[in-house]
C-alpha cells in the first residue's frame, strides 16, 4: 500500500463523491499479492473467449490495432478514496464485444488476471460505453503497479472491479465471484449504493423484492383482475 495525501471535495466536485468516500490526490496502490514479473508488452495477449462465437486472442500490437477511447472519470476504491479527473485510454470494451459476437447465452463477463484473479460483471454492466480495457493513464502508459499494461475500467463500480493485469475476458452464463467477492467484498459493487460488502448487497436486495411486493395499490385499477400470486 502506498500512502497519499487526501483533501476534502471542493464545493463543485462534492456532487462528484460518493457516501463515504475522501478525494485524494495521489493514487494510492492496493493489491493482494505481487506485481507480476515479466508481464510487458511484447509478452502481453489477451484472450476473449467462453459463450463467444468469434474467440480472439490479441497482442498488445493487437489492441492497438483496435478503436481506441480517450476518457475522463472519477474512480472510487472500495477502502473509500476517490481520486477525481484521471485521463485514461484504451480499447472500448463494447469494440471487442461487438467483434468476438456473445451468444444469447452470455450473460455475465469473468475478468482473468495474473496470478489466478478473477472477478466479475454483468455483461449489461460490460456493455456501456465508459468501459475499457485501459493501456494510457494520465497521458503515459499504465504503470505495472496500476495493472499495467493493460487493465479493465469499470468506472461506475467500486476499482476492485476494474480488475489489474488482465489476460483473459470469459463470457458465461452464469456468474462466477472472484477473489475479492468470495472473501466477503460486494459483487454489485456500487459506490453510490455504497454496496461495499456481501451484507450490503443482501439488504439492496431485500429493499428491491420489497419495494415490489409492497407497491401501493392503484385506486383506479380496475377491480377483479389482479394477480396476487397464491
Amino acid at each position: 500500500m502506498v500512502a497519499s495525501s487526501s483533501s476534502s471535495a471542493t464545493a463543485g466536485s462534492r456532487d462528484r463523491v460518493p457516501p463515504g468516500q475522501i478525494v485524494t490526490a495521489g493514487w494510492p496502490v492496493l493489491h493482494a499479492g505481487s506485481v507480476p514479473k515479466g508481464l510487458d508488452v511484447g509478452h502481453y495477449t489477451l484472450r476473449v473467449h467462453g459463450e463467444v462465437e468469434h474467440p480472439l486472442v490479441l497482442s498488445f500490437a493487437d489492441l492497438l490495432r483496435r478503436p481506441q477511447k480517450e476518457l475522463t472519470c472519477d474512480i472510487h476504491c472500495v477502502t473509500s478514496w476517490t481520486k477525481l479527473g484521471m485521463r485514461w485510454s484504451g480499447v472500448p470494451f463494447r469494440a471487442l464485444a461487438e467483434e468476438a459476437r456473445p451468444k444469447d447465452s452470455a450473460q455475465f463477463v469473468v475478468m482473468e488476471c495474473e496470478q489466478g484473479f478473477t472477478t466479475s460483471l454483468p455483461l449489461s454492466v460490460m456493455m456501456e460505453d465508459d468501459v475499457l480495457l485501459a493501456h494510457s493513464a494520465q497521458g503515459g502508459p499504465l504503470p505495472a503497479e496500476h495493472g499495467g499494461p493493460v487493465r479493465v475500467l469499470v468506472p461506475r463500480r467500486y476499482f476492485y472491479k476494474s480488475a489489474k493485469w488482465v489476460r483473459g475476458l470469459r463470457f458465461v452464463h452464469e456468474d462466477a465471484p472472484g477473489f475479492w467477492e468470495v472473501r466477503g467484498y460486494s459483487n454489485i459493487a456500487d459506490p453510490w449504493r455504497e454496496t461495499r460488502y456481501d451484507v450490503d448487497d443482501r439488504k439492496f436486495i431485500f429493499a428491491m423484492r420489497k419495494g415490489a411486493l409492497f407497491r401501493p395499490i392503484d385506486a383506479d385499477a380496475p377491480s377483479g383482475g389482479t394477480d396476487t400470486g397464491r
